[in-house]
Order: C-alpha cells, then sequence, then structure tokens
C-alpha cells in the first residue's frame, strides 16, 4: 500500500459520531415528549367542567365564582393561580383563599370570610366592620349588629381599618366584644369615650365600666344579666369596677 492512500475513520472519530447521534436522539426523544406533554396538557380533556366552592357563608358560590372570573371551557392549567388569589383577596370580605386544580377539570375554591360584627352610623349610613375593627362595606340599611356609638370617625374605607379619634378605646371595645361573644353575650350598642364605656343589653339596662374591667368581670356580669332576665327586670345599670367589683343600680322611678 502506498504511503500517501487515504486511510479510513479511526476508532476516536467513529466514538465522536456515534456520540452525536446518541445525543441528536436523546434530543429527539425529549423534544417528542415535550410536544406529546404540550399537547396533552392543552386538550380539550383539562378544559374545566366544574367550579366548586368550599365554606362561603356571606357570599353564595354563584357570587364567588363570578368574582374569579373564570368560566367552564377554560383550560384549568391555563388558569393562574396567584392572580385568581389576588382578585378574591381584593374583597373585603374574604380572608383568605385556598385553591386546587382536581384533574381533568374541577377547579376547587376553598375561602374564609370575614364576619359582620358591629357598625358605626355615619350621615344616613351604616359602616360595617369585622372583630378586628376592618371596614367591610357601606349600605344604608341598619343592622342587626352591635352598634359602636359617640366615635369621631377619621377614615372608614372599605378593606382598610376604621379609624376614629378614639381608636385605643375602640381597639378596647373590640377586643372585650370578642369576649362578650365567647361569653355568649350580646350588647346591642357600645356608647364609647375615652374612658368608660355604655354597653347596652336594652334601650334601657346598660352595663357601666372600662373595658377592661367588663372583660375581667364577664362571669359575674353574665350571672346578674341573667338574674335580671329571670326577674323580667330590663332598666338599670350594672356598674363594673376593679377587683370583681359588679354592683346592680337600679333605675329610678
Amino acid at each position: 500500500m502506498e504511503e500517501n492512500e487515504i486511510q479510513g475513520d479511526t476508532p476516536v472519530k467513529k466514538k465522536k459520531k456515534r456520540k452525536k447521534k446518541r445525543y441528536l436522539l436523546k434530543f429527539c426523544i425529549v423534544a417528542l415528549a415535550a410536544f406529546g406533554l404540550y399537547a396533552l396538557l392543552n386538550s380539550p380533556i383539562f378544559d374545566i367542567q366544574k367550579i366548586t366552592v368550599e365554606n362561603s357563608v356571606y357570599y353564595t358560590s354563584e357570587q364567588i365564582i363570578a368574582m374569579t372570573g373564570v368560566s367552564p371551557g377554560e383550560n384549568i392549567f391555563h388558569v393562574s393561580m396567584h392572580a385568581l388569589r389576588g382578585k378574591l383577596l381584593s374583597d373585603p370580605y374574604i380572608l383568605s383563599v385556598k385553591l386546587k386544580r382536581r384533574l381533568p377539570g374541577n377547579l376547587v375554591v376553598h375561602v374564609a370570610e370575614r364576619r359582620e360584627e358591629a357598625f358605626v352610623a355615619d350621615r344616613g349610613e351604616y359602616i360595617i366592620i369585622d372583630e378586628n375593627g376592618l371596614v367591610l362595606r357601606r349600605t344604608k340599611t341598619a343592622p342587626l349588629l352591635t352598634e359602636l356609638s359617640n366615635l369621631k370617625l377619621v377614615e372608614a374605607e372599605a378593606g382598610r381599618p376604621l379609624v376614629a379619634e378614639e381608636n385605643a378605646a375602640l381597639t378596647d371595645t373590640l377586643n372585650l366584644l370578642k369576649k362578650v361573644k365567647n361569653a355568649e353575650l350580646y350588647f346591642k350598642k357600645v356608647d364609647i369615650s375615652n374612658i368608660i364605656i355604655r354597653a347596652y343589653v336594652f334601650d334601657r339596662l346598660v352595663c357601666e365600666g372600662t373595658p377592661a374591667h367588663l372583660s375581667e368581670n364577664l362571669d359575674y356580669l353574665k350571672k346578674i344579666l341573667l338574674e335580671l332576665k329571670e326577674q323580667g327586670i330590663e332598666r338599670g345599670t350594672v356598674k363594673v369596677g376593679g377587683d370583681r367589683y359588679v354592683a346592680w343600680q337600679p333605675a329610678s322611678e
């Protein structure tokens, strides 16, 4: 054989060619798998057939669904859970949201709602707040809730905390109402001042003291109010102070 005769591929070159072929084959397999997965996820199989709303009380299921803006027939993977959660949480009544995809076509919306606890009258309207003082809405219809009176309002915007000049007394009163509810008592109205509040059980039956003293003596207060109820008494004052001081003062005729 002559020295200048062309030789075939060396073993090294053959290995490189085989590697290139394997890489190309792997790429094709991955690409086909990705395309197949994309086609599957975008197929009508994953179109939303049902939207399930759980735990809603204030809003109906239909109202919650309308708030989501999602319609049956949309692809369940095209719905942005982050955007949907943000949209629902923008409503003052919605406290928290949990979203779940139940494949192939059920979107589950689980909500926790804020509850209406009290209201403040303001220029012919009623500002409804939750137990922490967050403003839920305004209405022209008087609600069947505890009225908070004698507040000088500074800010009352839906979705934001109610702000009054008597903010400290307001906070103390709201904390008192939580304990009153747990004690299975109810105040029709609470007249707020910076120190002493007047909590009305009936129009002319009032409990008088600081929010702290009323909170500390709820057991004794409840006992007296039950005794008055048994006797049919709906007028007078229950004065509440420190050191377990609870005294009944009949109304003067």
